[in-house]
């Protein structure tokens, strides 16, 4: 599927089927209720939606409706991060961690993991 930007309501029905899938209209509809207090109704109309504009399948099994995503999470996420980015920091993931840096909202466990990552990606194990 081409770069498709998902709504905050789309994230929360893929995030349900990312996590375990084919799900039933009916285990959607409890599992949404639970998350984000949606009604009946809206789970449905959104899982038409969604169906409508390709990203998630149905296939009827008996008389339930079973979904699975049509969108992969790593492609979406991906997407999604590079729009961010866009939008946001004007394409700079170093003024995007500048930003975090200044408003203090990086943990110890963040700085290391990021270490690690940086440390990775220039071929380095971070001695020396």
């Amino acid at each position: 599927m081409s770069h498709t930007h998902l709504t905050a309501s789309e994230w929360n029905v893929l995030d349900c089927l990312w996590e375990e899938s084919p799900q039933t209209v009916m285990a959607l509809v409890e599992k949404l209720g639970r998350k984000v207090g949606w009604a009946k109704s809206t789970t449905i109309t959104t899982l038409r939606r969604m169906e409508e504009k390709g990203l998630i399948r149905c296939e009827t099994v008996g008389k339930a409706k079973h979904y699975t995503p049509a969108v992969d999470r790593e492609a979406a996420v991906v997407d999604e991060t590079n729009s961010f980015l866009s939008r946001v920091y004007r394409g700079s993931v170093g003024l995007l961690v500048s930003t975090m840096v200044r408003q203090q909202a990086l943990s110890q466990e963040d700085i290391q993991a990021l270490q690690d990552i940086l440390d990775q990606a220039k071929g380095g194990d971070g001695r020396g």
